[in-house]
């Protein structure tokens, strides 16, 4: 079998292994003083134009940066109340992924206690390292905490890669890889998944020693379809030269345990997880990840955080509540004769839609009922549904009875 391997060349030409390494830390700096000084010598010859004429907000940006399709994000309550003309609480809103039950009670009264607010938290996160070494078994020397996952993500590549670097990605998975790898100037390459969702772990092997990609990023379950890797899989990619960074965003909706524990011993292995599924903290924004210690060294919302792991009863009842409501809501989705729901071992379902997702989205909006589409390669047609609390699932299938 040919592996589906797809080079995305960073936003400006990647350079030649003959240049040395200095000089491709300054071609957007060349690019950029070009532009500045073609702007002054075009009005140094007209004394009375002012110097800044000619001057606009991109004329100071990055140039590669000018060339990057815009990030659309999910839209909040607020914009969607406003949006739709209707009451936040009219809205089911099954489009982000976000656990639907809220966090644990002690969250909202640590909020409410907070002694300092004024002053600035611990930048090591200690209080909460430890807690989360506790809880997930791991010392806390390996754990670094972040501003949400997405955080991590980008410091990762900020680390790593120098512009030209390469990341190795399998769409279709969550799409923030391939966006801030463009950001950071890195080239993207693209090992697509097979037609059932699953790795091409051939051509993953392939494209690594083809491409020597510096980083790969491997999300289990998958986001949108909800996929498990295998650890044979994984052990596969830990074995090549490359940095694997394994997002476990949704794991704890599936039966497969953590691989964090693992990282004391791979080298190349970064896990990365979140708060703002299981624990239903979207809104604080606070992800974590486990690293080698030779790289948490260079790596350098916690009240909250420390409060959702101190109720470990509650967390595992929310898990228990929407693990039964997404077998139930699969099944309720294999009777809509227009829709096709995948496996999934997540908090979401990724639909195969007949007649068009877009369509079905729009639909279900103007009854206020919120899902996210795709039209990316491979998500051709598809909607991805999280799952909710029975009362939402039951609006969802009356609003999708209307369609």
């Amino acid at each position: 079998m040919v592996a589906k391997v797809q080079v995305l060349p960073s936003s400006t030409p990647a350079p030649k292994a003959a240049v040395p390494t200095r000089r491709l830390r300054s071609l957007d700096k060349q690019l950029l003083m070009q532009r500045k000084t073609s702007l002054l010598n075009s009005t140094v010859s007209n004394s009375e134009t002012p110097l800044t004429a000619d001057l606009n907000g991109t004329t100071f940006l990055r140039p590669h940066l000018l060339q990057l399709a815009p990030y659309t994000p999910i839209e909040p309550f607020e914009v969607l109340s406003q949006k739709l003309g209707r009451a936040p609480e009219e809205i089911v809103k099954l489009d982000a992924n976000e656990n639907p039950y809220g966090p644990p009670p002690e969250v909202r009264e640590a909020l409410g206690n907070v002694r300092f607010p004024h002053i600035y938290p611990d930048p090591e996160s200690r209080a909460l390292r430890a807690a989360l070494s506790e809880w997930a078994g791991v010392p806390m020397e390996h754990i670094l905490v972040g501003c949400g996952a997405d955080e991590l993500i980008d410091l990762i590549m900020r680390c790593v890669l120098d512009p030209g670097d390469a990341i190795l990605n399998c769409p279709p998975t969550f799409g923030m890889y391939s966006f801030d790898a463009a950001v950071n100037d890195a080239r993207v390459i693209s090992v697509t998944r097979n037609p059932d969702f699953s790795l091409d772990v051939d051509g993953i092997v392939r494209a690594v020693k083809e491409h020597s990609p510096k980083v790969v990023f491997l999300t289990s379950p998958n986001n949108p379809d909800g996929g498990m890797m295998s650890e044979e899989e994984l052990l596969r990619v830990l074995d090549l030269p490359v940095l694997v960074v394994l997002d476990e965003a949704y794991v704890e909706f599936s039966e497969a345990p953590s691989r964090a524990a693992w990282v004391a011993s791979r080298p190349n292995l970064v896990v990365l997880r979140t708060f703002s599924k299981m624990a239903a903290l979207a809104g604080v924004r606070v992800g974590y990840g486990f690293f080698p210690l030779d790289m948490i060294q260079y790596l350098w919302a916690e009240v909250a955080a420390c409060a959702a792991l101190s109720n470990k009863a509650y967390l595992l009842d929310v898990k228990a509540r929407l693990v039964e409501e997404r077998d139930r809501l699969h099944k309720l989705l294999q009777g809509v004769d227009f829709l096709e729901p995948y496996p999934t071992s997540s908090n979401f379902i990724l639909c195969k839609v007949t007649g068009g997702a877009l369509a079905l989205k729009q639909a279900l909006m103007e009854r206020g009922v919120m899902v996210r589409h795709y039209a990316s390669p491979g998500l051709e047609n598809c909607v991805r549904i999280s799952v909710g609390k029975p009362e939402q699932t039951d609006l969802l299938m009356a609003a999708l009875a209307g369609c």
